[in-house]
């Protein structure tokens, strides 16, 4: 018995290497995207803990500048630059590894709710200035420290990879 699909349902694209409509395919769908949900979840468990625990150790006082959510999401987009760099150009990582660290840990790390609540909250206390200052400071800090931090990994990939080659001894460990 063909299943009923309403009219938004057909027009979705559609892989055409995936039939759901075969039991066996389905059960093969989900058993293949239980393990990334799972690390996903952990990690982002870790990253938020993290997080929250850095808000403890360097609180900002009401009204003052949100410098501690400033750092954590430059620092989380500047290990990003690093993870994406490390897995792509440096060495073949696991599968899970990238939904882990990057989605769930750094995902969990950064955040961009605090960032736009911490906005609004200095608009509301009659800071605009402060607030549009913050909001276009964190953009740029994060940009500039994703592609810097992307940019001297890199160098140091090819540093480290020149080193094998020639054969230096240090890097040959």
């Amino acid at each position: 018995m063909a299943e009923a699909r309403s009219p938004e349902v057909d027009d979705e694209p559609v892989d055409p290497d995936v039939d759901l409509r075969i039991p066996a395919q389905r059960a093969e769908l989900r058993a293949g995207q239980a393990p990334v949900i799972a690390v996903v979840a952990l990690g982002g468990a870790i990253g938020a803990s993290a997080r929250y625990g850095a808000g403890l150790l360097w609180a900002t006082a009401p009204g003052a500048f949100p410098w501690t959510t400033l750092v954590i999401n430059a620092a989380g987009c500047a290990v990003i630059g690093v993870l994406m760099v490390v897995i792509t150009d440096a060495r073949a990582a696991h599968r899970l590894v990238r939904p882990f660290f990057g989605t769930g840990v750094l995902g969990g790390f950064t955040t961009f709710s605090t960032y736009a609540v911490d906005v609004q909250r200095l608009v509301d206390r009659g800071q605009a200035r402060t607030g549009l200052a913050y909001l276009s400071l964190t953009l740029l800090t994060a940009l500039a420290a994703v592609w810097a931090a992307a940019a001297l990994t890199r160098r140091l990939v090819r540093w480290r990879r020149s080193g094998v080659r020639g054969g230096t001894g240090r890097a040959d460990r």
